[in-house]
């Protein structure tokens, strides 16, 4: 009796722990009770290594780039085109003087969407005659990253460069100490305006902005990215943007010491960090092979799983591929995505396909670069992982990133921060040699306009459409790949154009901001 007495309340033991732990484990492992349609697929479908989709063009691609020299104008600076940025004053038709009240803004999204908006809030102050407080940088969804605008620009110097157009406080006045993002998120206030349309014009901001200004002493504009209008605007707020993109904007130190270690790893290759096995193989059969020019390029390879999603396209991965992505893209966006009305092969032939790494690397080596080139890898996360990427460095061996060129020291200053690594990437981008996007976005937009501002250098912009086409075309040889490819890109190496209706100033900073000689 008393021994089933002690069976029973073991019994009883072991399922009261069993129960615990079965409760416990949503917290200790949510990934694993998230519906089960929605993340199995998605994990096996990245789990598999996907298969070469344009093998005759890769094989056709390493024997000819065996023999084949560079073109001689591949490493060529772009020529003089006219251009520079204005240095001449103009007479300020919204004067300098007493501030009106203090202005707040809370950007969202990645880095350089933030730095856009950054450029427009000053721009703001400067039509209502207001102070600005610094931006202050909402936490990505994605990427998780609390970085302070501090911890990214040089405040002080940001300060320094306006001080003439606009004043410029860190943090807001005591007698509004209350005027924080919290106090926004938990109610609605009168101090603040979340009404702001996209591409709004100076008039808005005079006509529904300003009277709380005066009212209240201090406005707080959220959301507020694009907020701003490009077109119609006086020349003054135009050029006050462009200065603060290109001149008032600079990283914090640390981040510019990493950045520029990794550029004079890059230029001097004897000095990387981590050379592994395969990297002193390599050396050793191919002899010669680190001893390049100093030249590189940087490319974003801008295929993230989210990307790879709302694209609707496929990559390769077959049915189980397809599937998760698609179940990936009603969780995220509920099935509100245009691109899924359509094939796979309308999407490429309109250009609507982020290229893969193995895309990206026949459109590099179509171009003339081979496998002695120097290039930098700069991206966050690629959707399917080294299994990808793997394709892009067969044919690209000296191909880097920040973990094979950094320090153990700089790899722990960057961890759990993508705004910040996102910025050394960028000042890597902006002193590289050439620089090319995988496809169109915020970081490409951006380095295009500063390239073409301060230093005249090549940025490959890809021709969508047109490689969309090339690579539907399973029977093309690797010639006519070739010609098509080079001859559809040779106005698009960042030469200067001038900025038409509605586009960004960020991106097209002539002629608003710069002069002809």
């Amino acid at each position: 009796m008393k021994t089933n007495k002690m069976k029973f309340q073991k019994q009883i033991f072991q399922g009261v722990f069993v129960g615990v732990v079965v409760l416990m484990l949503p917290l200790l492992h949510p990934r694993l009770f998230t519906p089960l349609g929605n993340e199995m697929p998605s994990i096996f479908s990245e789990w598999n290594a996907p298969k070469a989709r344009h093998t005759a063009l890769l094989e056709a691609a390493s024997k000819s780039r065996l023999m084949d020299k560079e073109p001689s104008d591949l490493w060529s600076p772009l020529p003089n085109q006219g251009w520079q940025p204005c240095t001449e004053s103009l007479p300020l038709s919204i004067p300098h003087g007493k501030t009106r009240g203090y202005v707040q803004v809370f950007l969202e999204g990645g880095l350089n969407q933030q730095r856009m908006g950054i450029c427009d809030a000053v721009a703001v102050a400067k039509v209502l005659n207001a102070t600005l407080v610094v931006p202050h940088f909402d936490m990505n969804p994605v990427w998780q990253d609390s970085s302070s605008f501090a911890d990214i620009f040089d405040v002080d110097h940001f300060i320094q460069i306006l001080k003439d157009d606009v004043t410029i406080l860190k943090d807001v006045p005591r007698e509004y100490y209350w005027s924080t993002r919290q106090y926004y998120a938990t109610g609605i206030r009168p101090t603040r305006v979340k009404t702001a349309p996209v591409h709004a014009p100076v008039a808005w901001y005079l006509e529904n902005v300003l009277p709380v200004l005066e009212s209240y002493g201090i406005v707080a504009i959220a959301p507020f990215s694009h907020r701003l209008a490009f077109d119609n605007m006086p020349v003054e707020i135009q050029r006050l943007r462009c200065k603060v993109n290109f001149q008032a904007l600079v990283f914090v130190p640390y981040i510019r010491s990493i950045g520029d270690a990794l550029v004079s790893r890059l230029r001097s290759p004897s000095h990387s960090i981590q050379e592994t096995d395969h990297r002193k193989f390599q050396t050793e059969a191919n002899g010669d092979l680190y001893k390049g020019s100093g030249k590189f390029v940087v490319l974003h390879l801008r295929f993230d799983k989210d990307m790879a999603a709302h694209s609707a396209c496929d990559f390769g991965g077959g049915r189980a591929e397809m599937l998760a992505l698609a179940k990936y893209r009603q969780v995220l966006w509920q099935g509100r995505v245009l691109n899924s009305q359509f094939s796979d092969e309308e999407l490429r032939g309109q250009g609507r396909c982020p290229l893969t790494p193995e895309e990206i690397g026949l459109l590099l080596a179509a171009l003339g670069f081979g496998n002695r080139t120097r290039l930098y890898l700069a991206s966050h996360k690629v959707y399917g992982g080294e299994a990808r990427i793997s394709i892009l460095r067969q044919l690209f061996p000296l191909m880097e990133d920040k973990k094979s060129l950094a320090t153990e020291e700089q790899l722990k200053q960057l961890e759990g921060k993508a705004s910040i690594s996102a910025a050394v990437d960028y000042h890597v981008s902006m002193q590289s040699d050439i620089f090319i996007s995988a496809s169109p976005g915020n970081m490409h937009n951006a380095l295009a306009g500063q390239r073409a501002y301060n230093y005249h250098k090549k940025t490959i912009r890809p021709h969508m459409t047109s490689l969309g086409q090339l690579f539907l075309n399973r029977s093309i040889d690797w010639s006519d790949f070739q010609h098509m490819v080079r001859t559809g890109h040779k106005q698009r190496q960042g030469q200067l154009r001038l900025r038409k209706e509605k586009q960004s100033i960020y991106t097209y900073p002539a002629p608003d901001c710069m002069c002809e000689l």
